[in-house]
């Protein structure tokens, strides 16, 4: 079998939130550890499209800015194309960091406003290994190219981001990605501040993208339609856990942990089926002091003793997705 592109293993990140050492001396309090990411692990094979779905806070945009190298794993490892990122040095992680890109959530902050947009498109190729050696001329040809792969025109070049929508400037940040040529992008909500129906204009740009230049996606949304609408295989991650795995017809139609199926019927049932539905309830807790067990039993209807005090692994019960439930491991639910 081919091995995947990305392998993340036991991955967790955890950032430090106390205050300076003289107002912690002064309160007689100890340090604030935030635990973002907890123990995660998942493979996303090449030409695939795996997305993570969650609340707000359950550690998505983390999981995504870790594997790209913004931030540095407190634990566990990342290997790209049989490297792990986490054991290289400088220079080799720098070499495998090349071959992805990030698009961010916001396409109005994630581009500099004094820049014309040739030039922004343009910076990715002064760094990358097949565009370092172009001449000028070369390089503005091939902006031109990947403006026009983005659905907007080379005489957009010569414009600054505050002439164009949310949309375009999206599309621009798309374009700046590609320009490294990258093998694997990861895409942070990137149609969560857009209209709606520029949304289905942006995701078909992506899935037509995907095909042309061969991509591997790491997809992050909390939108359940986006992520049915462009995934291969999705995680359900819950407080910096991954609670579910699976395709995406295994998640969307026979999904088994409680919330996914919480998530699930949060969304407006259009059909009218009249099949009973179980809102979302309560929040997620905070990720200074998670719950001990599995962190989704507070707001668990299924909990019970062993739920509040040992961890679920991620287990293949049964066929289907893998979970992490003590109530379906049971055969409780």
């Amino acid at each position: 079998m081919t091995p995947p592109l990305i392998r993340v293993e036991g991955l967790a990140c955890h950032f430090d939130v106390s205050g300076s050492w003289l107002a912690r001396t002064l309160n007689r309090t100890g340090h604030v550890v935030v635990h973002a990411v907890d123990g995660v692990t998942f493979t996303i094979d090449k030409g695939e499209t795996f997305s993570l779905v969650g609340e707000s806070g359950s550690g998505k945009s983390t999981i995504g800015r870790l594997i790209v190298g913004l931030e540095w794993p407190t634990a566990g490892s990342i290997t790209f194309d049989g490297q792990d990122l986490t054991r290289l040095g400088r220079d080799a992680t720098l070499a495998l960091r090349r071959r992805m890109q990030m698009i961010f959530q916001d396409p109005y902050a994630s581009l500099n406003p004094r820049w014309r947009v040739k030039n922004l498109v343009a910076e990715p190729l002064l760094y990358s290994n097949n565009g370092s050696a172009l001449s000028r001329g070369e390089r503005q040809a091939k902006v031109g190219e990947l403006l026009r792969h983005v659905g907007l025109s080379e005489k957009d070049g010569d414009k600054f981001p505050h002439e164009f929508s949310g949309g375009q400037r999206q599309r621009i940040c798309i374009a700046r990605a590609l320009s490294g040529n990258p093998e694997f992008m990861v895409c942070d909500e990137p149609t969560s501040a857009l209209d709606v129906s520029v949304q289905a204009q942006i995701l078909n740009l992506m899935v037509q993208l995907q095909q042309d230049f061969g991509l591997t996606y790491l997809f992050i949304s909390h939108n359940l339609a986006v992520v049915s609408h462009v995934s291969t295989r999705v995680g359900v991650l819950y407080l910096g856990r991954l609670c579910e795995v699976g395709t995406r017809d295994h998640v969307f139609e026979r999904q088994r942990h409680p919330y996914t199926r919480m998530l699930l019927d949060s969304v407006p049932d259009l059909s009218l089926s009249g099949r009973p539905r179980t809102p979302v309830q309560g929040e997620i807790p905070s990720p200074i002091s998670p719950p001990s067990g599995c962190s989704f039993h507070p707001r668990c209807p299924h909990a019970n003793d062993r739920c509040r005090v040992e961890r679920p692994e991620l287990l293949e019960l049964g066929g289907g997705p893998l979970v992490a439930c003590h109530a379906v491991e049971e055969g409780r639910i």
